[in-house]
Protein backbone atom coordinates (compact mmCIF):
# COMPACT_ATOMS: atom_id res chain seq x y z
CA UNK A 1 0.00 0.00 0.00
CA UNK A 2 1.41 3.35 -1.17
CA UNK A 3 1.26 6.25 1.64
CA UNK A 4 -0.68 7.83 -0.45
CA UNK A 5 -2.97 5.14 -0.20
CA UNK A 6 -2.71 4.69 3.71
CA UNK A 7 -3.65 8.96 3.91
CA UNK A 8 -6.45 8.31 1.66
CA UNK A 9 -7.78 5.38 4.12
CA UNK A 10 -6.93 7.54 7.39
CA UNK A 11 -8.96 9.84 6.18
CA UNK A 12 -11.76 7.61 4.66
CA UNK A 13 -11.85 5.96 8.61
CA UNK A 14 -12.20 9.56 10.40
CA UNK A 15 -15.24 10.75 7.64
CA UNK A 16 -17.12 7.38 8.09
CA UNK A 17 -16.70 8.22 12.09
CA UNK A 18 -18.10 11.75 11.22
CA UNK A 19 -20.72 10.50 9.53
CA UNK A 20 -21.92 7.90 12.19
CA UNK A 21 -22.01 10.39 15.31
CA UNK A 22 -24.00 13.22 13.01
CA UNK A 23 -26.47 10.23 12.33
CA UNK A 24 -26.40 9.62 15.83
CA UNK A 25 -26.78 12.83 16.88
CA UNK A 26 -29.55 12.74 14.60
CA UNK A 27 -31.18 10.23 16.10
CA UNK A 28 -31.33 12.27 19.50
CA UNK A 29 -32.86 15.25 18.53
CA UNK A 30 -36.09 14.74 19.16
CA UNK A 31 -35.33 13.90 23.43
CA UNK A 32 -32.93 16.82 23.74
CA UNK A 33 -36.12 19.27 22.61
CA UNK A 34 -38.24 17.90 24.56
CA UNK A 35 -36.52 18.13 27.40
CA UNK A 36 -35.56 21.65 26.38
CA UNK A 37 -38.99 22.18 26.50
CA UNK A 38 -39.38 21.13 29.61
CA UNK A 39 -36.85 22.97 31.27
CA UNK A 40 -38.18 26.40 29.82
CA UNK A 41 -41.50 25.79 31.10
CA UNK A 42 -40.39 25.61 34.41
CA UNK A 43 -38.00 28.28 34.38
CA UNK A 44 -41.26 30.37 32.83
CA UNK A 45 -42.88 29.02 36.19
CA UNK A 46 -40.43 30.01 38.56
CA UNK A 47 -40.63 33.56 37.46
CA UNK A 48 -43.55 33.74 37.59
CA UNK A 49 -44.58 32.80 40.84
CA UNK A 50 -41.34 35.06 41.78
CA UNK A 51 -43.07 38.33 40.45
CA UNK A 52 -46.42 37.02 41.90
CA UNK A 53 -44.45 36.77 45.59
CA UNK A 54 -42.91 40.35 45.15
CA UNK A 55 -46.46 42.00 43.99
CA UNK A 56 -47.80 40.14 47.39
CA UNK A 57 -45.60 41.44 49.67
CA UNK A 58 -45.56 45.14 47.93
CA UNK A 59 -49.31 45.43 47.99
CA UNK A 60 -49.53 43.64 51.87
CA UNK A 61 -46.54 46.28 53.50
CA UNK A 62 -49.16 49.10 51.38
CA UNK A 63 -51.67 47.86 53.05
CA UNK A 64 -50.47 47.35 56.54
CA UNK A 65 -49.33 51.30 56.20
CA UNK A 66 -52.51 52.33 55.66
CA UNK A 67 -53.99 50.66 58.54
CA UNK A 68 -51.78 51.40 61.27
CA UNK A 69 -48.65 53.88 60.52
CA UNK A 70 -49.42 57.51 59.07
CA UNK A 71 -51.06 57.36 55.82
CA UNK A 72 -52.07 59.77 53.76
CA UNK A 73 -54.86 57.49 52.27
CA UNK A 74 -58.40 59.18 53.84
CA UNK A 75 -59.77 55.98 55.90
CA UNK A 76 -63.80 55.50 55.73
CA UNK A 77 -66.19 56.37 58.03
CA UNK A 78 -66.58 52.46 58.86
CA UNK A 79 -63.09 51.94 58.56
CA UNK A 80 -62.06 54.31 61.51
CA UNK A 81 -64.84 53.03 63.41
CA UNK A 82 -63.29 49.25 63.04
CA UNK A 83 -59.58 50.34 64.04
CA UNK A 84 -60.89 52.46 67.21
CA UNK A 85 -63.01 49.34 68.38
CA UNK A 86 -59.94 47.21 68.28
CA UNK A 87 -57.75 49.81 69.96
CA UNK A 88 -60.56 50.03 73.13
CA UNK A 89 -61.08 45.97 72.76
CA UNK A 90 -57.25 45.30 73.04
CA UNK A 91 -56.72 48.00 75.64
CA UNK A 92 -59.62 47.49 78.01
CA UNK A 93 -58.33 44.75 80.26
CA UNK A 94 -55.48 46.85 80.99
CA UNK A 95 -56.93 50.32 81.48
CA UNK A 96 -60.00 51.38 83.33
CA UNK A 97 -61.87 53.82 80.96
CA UNK A 98 -61.95 56.92 82.70
CA UNK A 99 -65.22 58.33 84.44
CA UNK A 100 -66.68 61.31 86.47
CA UNK A 101 -66.99 59.27 89.40
CA UNK A 102 -63.62 57.91 89.62
CA UNK A 103 -62.25 60.95 88.65
CA UNK A 104 -63.51 62.45 91.67
CA UNK A 105 -62.39 59.39 93.94
CA UNK A 106 -58.99 60.07 92.82
CA UNK A 107 -59.40 63.86 93.04
CA UNK A 108 -60.66 63.55 96.74
CA UNK A 109 -57.79 61.00 97.52
CA UNK A 110 -54.94 63.34 96.28
CA UNK A 111 -56.74 66.23 98.49
CA UNK A 112 -57.01 63.82 101.69
CA UNK A 113 -53.51 62.58 101.45
CA UNK A 114 -52.10 66.10 100.90
CA UNK A 115 -53.74 67.03 104.21
CA UNK A 116 -52.23 64.67 106.59
CA UNK A 117 -50.32 65.89 108.88
CA UNK A 118 -51.00 63.48 112.08
CA UNK A 119 -48.50 60.86 112.43
CA UNK A 120 -49.58 57.53 112.21
CA UNK A 121 -47.06 55.70 115.28
CA UNK A 122 -46.57 57.25 118.06
CA UNK A 123 -46.45 56.63 122.54
CA UNK A 124 -50.50 56.40 122.86
CA UNK A 125 -49.97 55.82 126.63
CA UNK A 126 -47.52 58.48 127.91
CA UNK A 127 -49.42 60.87 129.76
CA UNK A 128 -52.20 58.34 130.71
CA UNK A 129 -52.95 58.04 134.87
CA UNK A 130 -54.34 54.23 135.37
CA UNK A 131 -55.41 54.80 139.23
CA UNK A 132 -59.27 52.66 139.03
CA UNK A 133 -58.70 51.26 136.09
CA UNK A 134 -59.35 47.18 135.75
CA UNK A 135 -55.09 46.39 134.83
CA UNK A 136 -55.79 43.63 133.03
CA UNK A 137 -58.20 45.10 130.70
CA UNK A 138 -55.70 48.00 130.33
CA UNK A 139 -52.84 45.58 129.48
CA UNK A 140 -55.01 43.69 126.91
CA UNK A 141 -55.67 47.16 125.35
CA UNK A 142 -52.33 48.49 125.22
CA UNK A 143 -50.75 45.41 123.91
CA UNK A 144 -53.90 45.51 121.35
CA UNK A 145 -52.79 49.27 120.13
CA UNK A 146 -49.29 48.86 119.70
CA UNK A 147 -47.38 51.24 118.40
CA UNK A 148 -50.50 52.91 116.56
CA UNK A 149 -51.57 56.60 117.32
CA UNK A 150 -55.03 55.68 118.74
CA UNK A 151 -56.91 55.95 121.46
CA UNK A 152 -59.03 52.74 122.83
CA UNK A 153 -61.89 52.62 125.55
CA UNK A 154 -63.34 49.39 127.01
CA UNK A 155 -66.93 49.81 128.84
CA UNK A 156 -69.02 48.09 130.73
CA UNK A 157 -72.55 48.21 128.99
CA UNK A 158 -74.75 47.08 131.86
CA UNK A 159 -73.47 50.15 134.12
CA UNK A 160 -71.19 52.82 131.83
CA UNK A 161 -68.44 52.14 133.81
CA UNK A 162 -64.89 52.98 131.98
CA UNK A 163 -63.02 49.62 132.86
CA UNK A 164 -59.54 51.23 130.80
CA UNK A 165 -58.80 54.47 128.38
CA UNK A 166 -55.85 54.48 126.44
CA UNK A 167 -54.54 57.94 125.31
CA UNK A 168 -56.63 59.56 127.53
CA UNK A 169 -55.65 63.13 125.88
CA UNK A 170 -57.40 61.79 122.62
CA UNK A 171 -60.38 60.06 124.21
CA UNK A 172 -60.96 63.40 125.52
CA UNK A 173 -60.17 65.72 122.79
CA UNK A 174 -62.65 67.33 121.16
CA UNK A 175 -63.35 64.68 119.02
CA UNK A 176 -63.33 63.52 115.16
CA UNK A 177 -65.34 63.25 112.17
CA UNK A 178 -67.43 59.47 113.46
CA UNK A 179 -67.22 58.53 109.38
CA UNK A 180 -69.19 55.55 109.17
CA UNK A 181 -70.11 54.89 112.62
CA UNK A 182 -72.84 57.64 112.22
CA UNK A 183 -74.42 55.00 110.29
CA UNK A 184 -75.60 52.76 113.28
CA UNK A 185 -77.51 56.07 114.15
CA UNK A 186 -78.88 56.99 110.80
CA UNK A 187 -79.99 53.39 110.41
CA UNK A 188 -82.08 53.62 113.90
CA UNK A 189 -83.80 56.67 112.92
CA UNK A 190 -84.83 55.29 109.51
CA UNK A 191 -85.93 52.28 111.57
CA UNK A 192 -87.97 54.19 113.68
CA UNK A 193 -89.48 56.25 111.14
CA UNK A 194 -91.02 53.93 109.19
CA UNK A 195 -88.38 54.64 106.22
CA UNK A 196 -87.11 51.00 105.92
CA UNK A 197 -87.34 48.16 108.03
CA UNK A 198 -84.82 45.17 108.31
CA UNK A 199 -85.59 43.53 105.00
CA UNK A 200 -86.52 46.56 102.81
CA UNK A 201 -84.50 46.06 99.89
CA UNK A 202 -83.06 49.48 98.63
CA UNK A 203 -82.53 49.93 94.88
CA UNK A 204 -79.06 51.59 94.22
CA UNK A 205 -78.74 51.23 90.68
CA UNK A 206 -80.18 49.40 87.66
CA UNK A 207 -78.75 46.39 88.84
CA UNK A 208 -78.24 46.22 92.62
CA UNK A 209 -80.32 47.09 95.80
CA UNK A 210 -79.64 46.27 99.49
CA UNK A 211 -81.08 45.88 102.85
CA UNK A 212 -80.02 47.39 106.01
CA UNK A 213 -78.39 44.14 107.18
CA UNK A 214 -75.87 43.79 103.98
CA UNK A 215 -75.78 47.84 103.78
CA UNK A 216 -74.00 48.17 107.43
CA UNK A 217 -72.20 45.31 107.02
CA UNK A 218 -70.09 46.35 103.69
CA UNK A 219 -70.64 50.35 104.77
CA UNK A 220 -72.80 51.40 101.72
CA UNK A 221 -72.86 54.79 101.48
CA UNK A 222 -75.85 55.58 99.00
CA UNK A 223 -78.60 53.29 101.03
CA UNK A 224 -77.48 55.83 104.04
CA UNK A 225 -76.97 58.61 102.25
CA UNK A 226 -80.58 58.21 100.82
CA UNK A 227 -82.20 57.56 104.15
CA UNK A 228 -80.59 61.01 105.25
CA UNK A 229 -82.37 62.37 102.33
CA UNK A 230 -85.74 61.18 103.15
CA UNK A 231 -85.08 61.59 107.05
CA UNK A 232 -84.09 65.32 106.34
CA UNK A 233 -82.30 67.59 108.72
CA UNK A 234 -84.05 68.06 111.41
CA UNK A 235 -84.56 64.59 111.88
CA UNK A 236 -81.11 63.37 111.78
CA UNK A 237 -80.61 65.99 114.19
CA UNK A 238 -82.67 65.19 117.01
CA UNK A 239 -81.81 61.32 116.42
CA UNK A 240 -78.16 62.51 116.39
CA UNK A 241 -78.76 64.28 120.17
CA UNK A 242 -81.22 61.81 121.51
CA UNK A 243 -78.08 59.28 121.44
CA UNK A 244 -75.69 61.68 123.08
CA UNK A 245 -73.97 63.63 120.36
CA UNK A 246 -73.05 67.00 121.00
CA UNK A 247 -73.20 66.38 124.67
CA UNK A 248 -70.62 64.83 127.36
CA UNK A 249 -71.32 61.21 127.19
CA UNK A 250 -69.12 60.92 130.95
CA UNK A 251 -70.09 62.23 134.50
CA UNK A 252 -67.37 64.37 135.79
CA UNK A 253 -64.80 63.16 133.95
CA UNK A 254 -61.87 66.24 134.00
CA UNK A 255 -61.09 67.20 130.92
CA UNK A 256 -63.80 65.98 128.28
CA UNK A 257 -65.51 67.53 125.04
CA UNK A 258 -68.64 66.88 123.94
CA UNK A 259 -67.82 67.75 120.58
CA UNK A 260 -69.63 68.92 118.08
CA UNK A 261 -72.78 68.72 116.36
CA UNK A 262 -73.92 71.16 113.31
CA UNK A 263 -77.22 72.89 113.50
CA UNK A 264 -77.62 73.32 109.77
CA UNK A 265 -77.13 71.34 107.12
CA UNK A 266 -73.59 70.62 106.32
CA UNK A 267 -71.92 72.83 103.23
CA UNK A 268 -69.57 69.78 102.08
CA UNK A 269 -72.55 67.54 100.81
CA UNK A 270 -75.49 68.34 103.05
CA UNK A 271 -77.87 65.69 105.01
CA UNK A 272 -76.27 62.58 102.16
CA UNK A 273 -73.13 63.36 103.59
CA UNK A 274 -74.15 63.48 107.46
CA UNK A 275 -75.99 60.06 107.27
CA UNK A 276 -73.27 58.65 105.72
CA UNK A 277 -70.10 60.01 107.00
CA UNK A 278 -70.38 62.04 109.64
CA UNK A 279 -70.18 65.15 107.97
CA UNK A 280 -70.89 68.46 110.27
CA UNK A 281 -70.56 66.01 113.55
CA UNK A 282 -67.46 65.73 115.89
CA UNK A 283 -67.50 62.75 117.67
CA UNK A 284 -65.24 61.63 120.65
CA UNK A 285 -64.47 57.85 121.44
CA UNK A 286 -66.36 58.69 124.54
CA UNK A 287 -69.45 59.04 123.01
CA UNK A 288 -69.38 56.50 120.54
CA UNK A 289 -68.63 53.88 123.61
CA UNK A 290 -72.18 55.22 125.34
CA UNK A 291 -73.96 55.15 122.03
CA UNK A 292 -72.54 51.07 121.76
CA UNK A 293 -73.55 50.27 125.21
CA UNK A 294 -77.11 51.59 124.40
CA UNK A 295 -76.95 49.03 121.44
CA UNK A 296 -75.52 46.33 123.53
CA UNK A 297 -78.04 46.83 126.92
CA UNK A 298 -81.27 47.49 124.62
CA UNK A 299 -81.69 50.98 124.59
CA UNK A 300 -80.41 52.17 128.23
CA UNK A 301 -77.82 55.35 127.71
CA UNK A 302 -75.84 55.23 130.88
CA UNK A 303 -73.83 58.11 132.01
CA UNK A 304 -70.35 56.75 131.63
CA UNK A 305 -67.89 56.79 134.88
CA UNK A 306 -64.21 56.91 135.35
CA UNK A 307 -63.28 55.92 139.13
CA UNK A 308 -60.04 57.36 139.68
CA UNK A 309 -59.43 55.88 143.18
CA UNK A 310 -60.42 52.79 145.45
CA UNK A 311 -62.59 55.07 146.80
CA UNK A 312 -64.58 55.93 143.77
CA UNK A 313 -64.22 52.30 143.06
CA UNK A 314 -66.37 51.86 146.08
CA UNK A 315 -68.72 53.78 146.04
CA UNK A 316 -69.72 53.11 142.26
CA UNK A 317 -73.36 53.54 141.00
CA UNK A 318 -74.48 53.33 137.67
CA UNK A 319 -76.22 56.45 136.50
CA UNK A 320 -79.19 56.16 133.74
CA UNK A 321 -78.90 58.98 131.57
CA UNK A 322 -82.43 57.76 129.82
CA UNK A 323 -83.91 55.40 128.52
CA UNK A 324 -84.18 55.33 124.37
CA UNK A 325 -86.97 54.99 122.61
CA UNK A 326 -85.51 53.19 120.24
CA UNK A 327 -85.24 49.67 122.25
CA UNK A 328 -87.92 48.04 119.74
CA UNK A 329 -84.63 48.62 116.61
CA UNK A 330 -81.80 47.94 119.00
CA UNK A 331 -82.15 43.57 117.69
CA UNK A 332 -82.69 44.93 113.99
CA UNK A 333 -79.71 46.98 114.05
CA UNK A 334 -77.66 44.18 115.43
CA UNK A 335 -78.07 42.06 112.76
CA UNK A 336 -76.37 44.47 110.25
CA UNK A 337 -73.35 45.06 112.78
CA UNK A 338 -73.32 41.15 112.93
CA UNK A 339 -72.83 40.79 109.23
CA UNK A 340 -70.14 43.47 109.70
CA UNK A 341 -67.88 40.80 111.62
CA UNK A 342 -68.61 37.57 109.64
CA UNK A 343 -68.42 39.22 105.90
CA UNK A 344 -68.31 42.41 105.92
CA UNK A 345 -65.30 45.68 106.21
CA UNK A 346 -65.12 44.42 110.27
CA UNK A 347 -64.35 40.81 109.66
CA UNK A 348 -60.88 41.07 111.12
CA UNK A 349 -62.34 41.68 114.25
CA UNK A 350 -64.20 38.01 113.78
CA UNK A 351 -61.85 36.37 116.42
CA UNK A 352 -63.72 33.27 117.28
CA UNK A 353 -67.35 31.60 116.33
CA UNK A 354 -68.59 30.66 119.43
CA UNK A 355 -67.04 34.21 121.06
CA UNK A 356 -69.17 36.35 118.68
CA UNK A 357 -68.80 40.29 117.83
CA UNK A 358 -70.73 43.43 116.67
CA UNK A 359 -69.38 45.79 115.33
CA UNK A 360 -68.64 49.31 112.62
CA UNK A 361 -65.89 50.45 111.11
CA UNK A 362 -65.88 53.91 109.80
CA UNK A 363 -63.03 55.01 107.17
CA UNK A 364 -62.57 58.64 106.23
CA UNK A 365 -60.47 61.93 106.30
CA UNK A 366 -60.61 64.92 108.86
CA UNK A 367 -59.87 67.49 107.05
CA UNK A 368 -60.45 70.05 110.01
CA UNK A 369 -57.67 67.84 112.38
CA UNK A 370 -55.55 66.72 109.18
CA UNK A 371 -55.94 63.49 110.28
CA UNK A 372 -57.00 60.11 108.28
CA UNK A 373 -59.53 58.74 110.78
CA UNK A 374 -59.73 54.64 111.49
CA UNK A 375 -62.85 54.34 113.81
CA UNK A 376 -64.41 50.47 115.30
CA UNK A 377 -67.31 50.46 117.59
CA UNK A 378 -68.10 47.25 118.75
CA UNK A 379 -69.27 44.85 121.67
CA UNK A 380 -69.02 41.10 122.34
CA UNK A 381 -70.61 38.67 124.75
CA UNK A 382 -69.45 35.72 126.34
CA UNK A 383 -71.64 33.81 129.04
CA UNK A 384 -73.58 36.81 129.30
CA UNK A 385 -71.21 38.81 130.17
CA UNK A 386 -70.37 41.82 127.79
CA UNK A 387 -67.51 44.40 126.48
CA UNK A 388 -67.63 47.31 124.75
CA UNK A 389 -64.65 48.38 123.03
CA UNK A 390 -63.95 51.42 120.75
CA UNK A 391 -61.20 51.79 118.40
CA UNK A 392 -60.13 55.04 116.97
CA UNK A 393 -56.85 55.75 114.78
CA UNK A 394 -55.42 58.73 113.28
CA UNK A 395 -52.67 59.09 111.52
CA UNK A 396 -52.23 58.53 107.35
CA UNK A 397 -52.82 56.24 105.11
CA UNK A 398 -52.32 53.10 106.91
CA UNK A 399 -55.07 54.21 108.96
CA UNK A 400 -58.31 52.58 108.14
CA UNK A 401 -61.28 51.29 110.04
CA UNK A 402 -60.53 47.34 109.04
CA UNK A 403 -57.64 47.82 110.99
CA UNK A 404 -59.25 49.27 113.68
CA UNK A 405 -60.98 46.25 114.17
CA UNK A 406 -58.79 44.08 113.35
CA UNK A 407 -56.99 45.81 116.32
CA UNK A 408 -60.11 45.28 119.02
CA UNK A 409 -60.24 41.46 117.43
CA UNK A 410 -56.62 41.30 118.91
CA UNK A 411 -57.69 42.95 121.90
CA UNK A 412 -61.15 40.42 122.70
CA UNK A 413 -58.77 37.62 121.85
CA UNK A 414 -55.90 38.52 124.96
CA UNK A 415 -58.72 38.74 127.22
CA UNK A 416 -60.57 35.46 126.24
CA UNK A 417 -56.84 34.05 126.43
CA UNK A 418 -56.34 35.37 130.07
CA UNK A 419 -59.65 34.04 131.35
CA UNK A 420 -61.63 37.28 131.82
CA UNK A 421 -65.11 36.15 131.28
CA UNK A 422 -66.97 33.43 133.65
CA UNK A 423 -66.25 30.00 132.58
CA UNK A 424 -62.60 30.75 130.93
CA UNK A 425 -59.34 28.77 131.51
CA UNK A 426 -56.56 31.20 131.80
CA UNK A 427 -54.25 30.65 129.01
CA UNK A 428 -51.39 32.85 130.85
CA UNK A 429 -49.33 31.56 133.48
CA UNK A 430 -49.45 33.66 136.82
CA UNK A 431 -45.72 34.24 137.06
CA UNK A 432 -46.07 36.56 133.55
CA UNK A 433 -48.78 38.58 135.04
CA UNK A 434 -47.42 41.96 136.40
CA UNK A 435 -48.00 43.65 139.94
CA UNK A 436 -46.06 46.90 138.92
CA UNK A 437 -47.27 50.14 137.71
CA UNK A 438 -49.11 48.90 134.10
CA UNK A 439 -49.23 49.22 130.63
CA UNK A 440 -46.54 52.05 128.97
CA UNK A 441 -45.54 51.15 125.94
CA UNK A 442 -41.59 51.80 124.78
CA UNK A 443 -40.58 52.86 121.10
CA UNK A 444 -37.72 52.74 120.39
CA UNK A 445 -35.62 55.21 118.49
CA UNK A 446 -36.16 53.73 114.99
Amino acid sequence: MTPSAGILDNDNARLSITYRNQASLNAAAPSLHSYRAVFGMKRLLTVLLAIGLFQSLVFGASTRKKTTGKSTVKKTSVQKKIVQKKKVSSNIKRVKKATPKRAKRRAYRRRASSVWKTPTFADSTSHDQINGEDLEIRRAAVEALGPYNGSIVVVDPSNGRILSMVNQSLALSTGFIPCSTVKLITGLAGLNEGIIDRDTQMRLSKRSSLNLTSALAHSNNTFFANIGLKLGFEKVRHYAQMLGLGEKAGFNIEGESPGELTTQPPKRGGVGMMTSFGEGISMTPLQLAAILSAIANGGRLYYLQYPTSPEELVAFEPRLKRELALDPWMPEIKYGMRAATMYGTARRANYGSDEPVWGKTGTCTDFGKAAHMGWFGSFNEVDGRQLVVVVMLTGGRPVSGPLASSIAGTFYKLVASRGYFPGQPSTVPVALISTEQCCTLELSAN
